[in-house]
């Protein structure tokens, strides 16, 4: 009965069954080929360079963002300009990534790559994505207004369309600098200081001048509208744009990271979010809360 059972199984295996169902294919895939990287026993190439003859020692880490995103060189004002956007987002003190990426490595001390991904996936439309969302705002008001056309009319358009359909503006307002954000207005002078100024930051500039009389609110440029601007100008490619902010971000959690190894706030901030928050669901009877 043992052989048979044995025989049996082998009849039908696991795999045998599998590859007889048809392979489901999610999207067109007619050019399964990357351009990006390739190597052999002796050579490693990135974006058709020798890694070690050409690029190493070469090449500051900035410039190699920019080869392995665009496949070409940056020249140095493209460079100059991504350090600039890449400074001014690191780093802003408590904000909600920093929180979520302290407090996980006070919970798990030996996980330093999770604490980064806690604070790197914290980056959506409100924190840090939105630098992605005011780069298709602003090339969309471009597009509408078409080579040399009105900024300000294609302007008023499509913000009408967004108020209209109840979509935020992104890249404007800012909770603390509500007048101007410095960082918005060094990196635009970064640009004009580069020569890299054009089209795009007039775009940001004239949803600045306009806002206000056309949400009935005080909204001034911010850095995540500036970085999309200055950064289209520089020839930065538009789908990379959240990267920027992501990548900034990340070297400002690995910081706050060792400062959490070498003196621990996660836990503070913990008991002071436990404090700062009230119960006002119901309770069993005869409950009392503590301090009470």
């Amino acid at each position: 009965m043992l052989r048979k059972l044995i025989r049996r199984t082998k009849k039908f295996s696991h795999s045998e069954h599998f590859a007889k169902e048809p392979s489901v294919k999610i999207g067109r895939q007619t050019d399964p080929n990357s351009a990006i990287c390739t190597s052999n026993a002796q050579t490693i190439v990135v974006r058709g360079q020798d890694l070690t003859k050409d690029l190493l020692g070469n090449l500051s880490f900035t410039d190699y963002f920019w080869l392995l995103l665009t496949g070409q060189r940056a020249t140095a004002a493209q460079r100059g300009m991504l350090d600039a956007t890449l400074v001014a987002i690191a780093e802003h003190g408590l904000v909600p990534s920093v929180v979520a990426s302290r407090m996980t490595l006070a919970a798990a001390p030996e996980a330093l790559q999770g604490a980064v991904a806690a604070g790197i996936l914290g980056c959506g439309s409100v924190i840090l994505g939105s630098a992605e969302a005011a780069g298709r705002l602003m090339t969309e008001i471009l597009a509408r207004a078409g080579s040399g056309g009105d900024l300000a009319a294609a302007t008023r358009a499509v913000v009408g369309e967004y108020r209209a359909a109840k979509r935020p503006i992104p890249g404007y307002g800012h909770p603390q600098h509500k007048g101007e954000d410095p960082r918005a207005t060094r990196l635009i002078a970064v640009a004009r200081e580069l020569g890299v100024a054009g089209r795009t930051i007039e775009t940001a500039l004239t949803l600045d001048a306009l806002l206000p009389e056309l949400t009935g609110k005080p909204l001034r440029i911010n850095v995540s509208g500036a970085i999309p601007a200055v950064l289209l100008d520089a020839g930065f490619p538009v789908g990379a744009l959240k990267g920027v902010p992501i990548l900034a971000r990340t070297a400002g959690l690995i910081a706050h990271l060792l400062e959490e190894q070498q003196r621990s706030i996660g836990f503070v901030m913990g008991h002071a979010a436990a404090s700062a928050i009230g119960y006002d669901g119901t309770v069993p009877d005869g409950f009392v809360a503590e301090g009470t």
